[in-house]
């Protein structure tokens, strides 16, 4: 870590637009710690679909520019400021606040906008906590009472979201069905998520007639409105809700955030979650972001400062 006090790598955009045209990778100066913060090295960090719609400006959460993307990741304590409590040189640490900019080797961040981990939690599940698993876990247990043996339906099955819904459902006695587009490798696909503990794999035009139940939206990737069939609202009795992890859930309720958290960190100790990712160094960023918009990915792209 030497001359990591005084200096980072970090990537940078200082207009809006596609990631591959705007970012750089700049040096930028490390300043000490003050009080109630702390100084961070960073291990991974994601490339999320809210991480791309944040440089494009086209996610709610606005940054002044120019600014370093990257809400998730992991990263070591190196120093605490004064009145720092909760912490210690070492610690691994995640963001609980979104927008930190994680995109970087290292920097000095509030203390209060992060969260501690265990040290042997891998770098891989550390690095991708706070969003997707933590999201799944949210949809099954605060919409609907789920007992063991009910059925849970999700699309975009092979996402990071999706493969978390799978595990966990699989821990609480759940059994999923998972709707994915039809795709030239489909039997390696059903086999691999049934491996994760799908119950039946399926595409969207083979289960629409017998849709019925509470439908949670989460994301949208296509940034188009979502149109419901009035038929579905009226003769299939189905209710619409919409989650926003980190938006007004983390700001509203932080305590169940971290309570989220907690478990899904519980889940991922005791074997129920396991985490598909490409590590790419945080210098070759731009084979990074040709690989997040590769067809039918399945691994979560991870920025490795190391």
């Amino acid at each position: 870590m030497e001359g990591f006090h005084s200096k980072a790598k970090a990537l940078m955009y200082d207009t809006s637009g596609e990631p591959e045209k705007v970012l750089k990778l700049q040096e930028l100066d490390v300043g000490q710690p003050q009080e109630g913060q702390l100084l961070l090295r960073f291990l991974r960090a994601p490339i999320n679909p809210s991480d791309i719609n944040t440089i494009q400006g086209k996610y709610p959460i606005k940054h002044q520019l120019p600014s370093i993307p990257g809400h998730e990741g992991v990263a070591e304590v190196v120093a605490l400021g004064n009145k720092v409590s909760g912490f210690s040189v070492g610690d691994r640490v995640v963001p609980i606040h979104p927008g930190q900019g994680t995109w970087r080797t290292g920097g000095v961040f509030n203390a209060k906008h992060f969260w501690r981990v265990p040290r042997d939690l891998p770098l891989e599940a550390a690095a991708t906590l706070c969003i997707n698993p933590t999201t799944a876990l949210a949809m099954l247990e605060r919409f609907v009472s789920l007992s063991p043996g009910d059925v849970v339906v999700q699309n975009g099955a092979t996402s990071a979201v999706g493969q978390a819904v799978i595990q966990l459902a699989k821990a609480k006695g759940l059994q999923t069905v998972n709707i994915i587009r039809d795709r030239p490798n489909w039997a390696e696909t059903e086999d691999w998520l049934k491996k994760l503990g799908a119950d039946v794999v399926t595409t969207e035009e083979k289960l629409l007639e017998s849709l019925r139940g509470t439908h949670v939206t989460y994301g949208g990737m296509s940034m188009q409105p979502v149109n419901i069939p009035t038929s579905l609202l009226i003769f299939k009795d189905l209710n619409f809700r919409g989650f926003w992890l980190s938006g007004r859930f983390a700001r509203t309720q932080p305590d169940a955030q971290k309570e989220l958290l907690a478990k899904v960190v519980q889940h991922i100790q005791e074997g129920h979650l396991q985490t598909r990712t490409t590590d790419v160094p945080l210098e070759r960023f731009q084979e990074a972001l040709a690989l997040t918009s590769t067809a039918y990915r399945d691994r979560k792209v991870l920025l490795s400062m190391e």
